[in-house]
């Protein structure tokens, strides 16, 4: 489930934008613009060799801030044995208790499921919610993260049972906030808050031609293998 996704770039080959605090503030963005230079605009699964981290939106530190994480929870020093690329909505009162804890925005473009290239109208920007873990560094701390995933609706659903969370912008500071605790209540909030932009989400490039070579083409350029564990 979603094992790609990008910010700028994709299959229509998209700029930057920067209109989720604090995305424009100047380091951000030069952290942001770098990291789309070197990744071409497409988030991977980050493997033990391939320690290709991602920008996410975080307040793990009091401020909100941008910084690169690595796409896996982490269990301690180590990333987690089992599949922790992705969480589920109504698993995180469970399995997921503890990173729900704390909580981040993953901002993107369009996101990839079963090579399909998803994105909303007029190539808006949107937040993914994500919870992460601190993995202990030498001078500092990584962070970890988890896409939250929800039942797929409208043209989503049609590929995939399952779709990114894409969070309301209001809600993203209660979503981001160290102090508010994660429970049942901020779970419906989240999901029924993103109703709209789930039904909004659609096909964008060649995904949605009736010519497979067009769609072929398209999922090779976003939806590179992703380096597993």
């Amino acid at each position: 489930m979603c094992s790609s996704y990008g910010f700028g770039g994709g299959p229509r080959g998209l700029g930057l934008t920067f209109d989720l605090p604090p995305m424009h503030e100047p380091d951000s963005r030069r952290l942001l613009e770098a990291w789309a230079r070197e990744h071409r605009g497409r988030a991977r699964i980050t493997g033990r060799l391939a320690r290709n981290l991602n920008p996410i939106i975080h307040r793990g530190y009091g401020e909100r801030a941008v910084e690169l994480g690595w796409w896996w929870l982490h269990d301690g020093a180590e990333p987690a044995p089992y599949s922790a690329f992705n969480s589920r909505d109504d698993t995180l009162l469970r399995k997921w208790r503890a990173p729900f804890q704390r909580r981040a925005i993953v901002p993107a473009h369009w996101y990839v499921e079963r090579g399909v290239p998803f994105g909303l109208p007029g190539d808006e920007l949107f937040g993914i919610a994500a919870i992460v873990t601190p993995v202990p560094q030498p001078g500092g701390v990584l962070m970890s993260y988890s896409l939250v995933t929800r039942d797929a609706v409208g043209a989503a659903a049609g590929t995939h049972p399952r779709m990114p969370l894409l969070l309301a912008r209001e809600l993203h500071d209660e979503w981001l906030d160290p102090e508010r605790p994660g429970d049942a209540r901020l779970i419906e909030d989240a999901v029924a808050g993103s109703e709209r932009l789930a039904l909004a989400v659609e096909p964008v490039g060649a995904a949605g031609s009736a010519d497979p070579a067009a769609r072929e083409r398209d999922a090779a350029a976003v939806d590179p293998l992703p380096t597993l564990f």
